[in-house]
């Protein structure tokens, strides 16, 4: 079966983000003198968006009344410093070369922040993904599919055409 597209999660799949993930949210939780958490406690936390990852770290989750101030921190911290320790996985640039030399196109569906995500890209896989889609500007988080819609619009699968398969690479669940 010849697949047209190859939609890649981000976290946990092709980058690994959970150091610096930790490292951010630990300078805002910091910043609110509330309780800091481990890399394997954050490692239960994420994979719903970042607004999941604040209620989930926080006493009070939604209800903390500095929730939005704690989310928006997060957001420009993060944006900031999301690639100090982010690493790809072993193999995947080669991975995502191979697939677009079999004509393959390539994006990326994320619950990170589109601009995160984008920088990410162009840092560790300059060149390699035709698009990608984020968080921010009203899409919902995954496991809601907006996004993938999004993917299949934009790379002009109807779901009509003869031919047009697309397959998702994820870590979890939400995926």
């Amino acid at each position: 079966m010849k697949y047209s597209l190859a939609v890649f999660d981000m976290d946990g799949t092709i980058l690994n983000t959970l150091d610096d993930m930790t490292d951010s949210l630990n300078v805002i939780l910091g910043k609110y003198k509330l309780p800091l958490h481990t890399v394997e406690e954050v490692r239960f936390m994420v994979g719903n968006g970042i607004p999941k990852l604040i209620e989930r770290a926080i006493p009070d989750g939604r209800n903390n009344s500095d929730f939005e101030k704690l989310l928006n921190d997060f957001i420009e911290y993060y944006e900031k410093h999301c690639a100090e320790k982010t690493a790809p996985y072993a193999g995947i640039p080669e991975c995502i070369k191979k697939l677009r030399e079999a004509g393959i196109k390539i994006a990326v569906n994320t619950n990170k922040v589109e601009a995160a995500a984008i920088a990410l890209c162009d840092d560790y896989f300059p060149g390699l993904f035709d698009i990608i889609s984020g968080s921010g500007r009203g899409m919902p988080p995954k496991p809601a599919p907006d996004g993938i819609y999004e993917i299949l619009n934009r790379a002009g699968m109807d779901g009509k055409s003869e031919g047009q398969k697309a397959v998702f690479i994820g870590d979890s669940d939400v995926d």
